[in-house]
């Protein structure tokens, strides 16, 4: 995922946040929401890294499944012959590995295959319902 395939993800995730939530009342005149109260009500948390923390966990999966299978073949495998010219574009492995050493993590295999004592980088973020806006019972998309 590049850059700016995240910023545009970013601006959607707060375009629906703001629809979610709606305007604020204030001192008699309702007020648009700032990016940085949406990030607030949402503890930090964003699609970017909810996808990154899936694609992780999508990893763990991967790497313990059965050398037979399909998938496993796939992630495994490297492919013969040449890539056109230019600069290459980032593989799923390459950018998973970026966002390891970004986490500061090493020996991921081994966390991975230990599922016990990799459970806190590999668990996948849980939604949670029930938040109140304005009175009215929303949906709260991410935890």
């Amino acid at each position: 995922m590049t850059k700016k395939d995240e910023q545009v993800l970013l601006v959607f995730e707060r375009k629906i946040f703001r629809r979610i939530y709606g305007p604020k009342y204030e001192n008699g005149e309702w007020k648009n929401r700032t990016n940085r109260k949406l990030e607030e009500m949402n503890k930090g948390e964003n699609i970017v890294k909810w996808i990154k923390g899936q694609r992780i966990s999508r990893l763990g999966h991967l790497e313990r499944m059965e050398e037979d299978r399909m998938p496993k073949k796939i992630f495994t495998q490297e492919l013969e012959g040449t890539r056109r010219r230019g600069r290459p574009k980032k593989g799923w492995k390459e950018e998973l590995e970026r966002n390891l050493q970004v986490l500061g993590v090493r020996r991921w295999r081994e966390l991975v295959i230990d599922r016990e004592n990799g459970r806190v980088l590999f668990d996948r973020p849980k939604p949670t319902v029930g938040c109140i806006v304005n009175g009215r019972r929303r949906m709260k998309i991410w935890a």
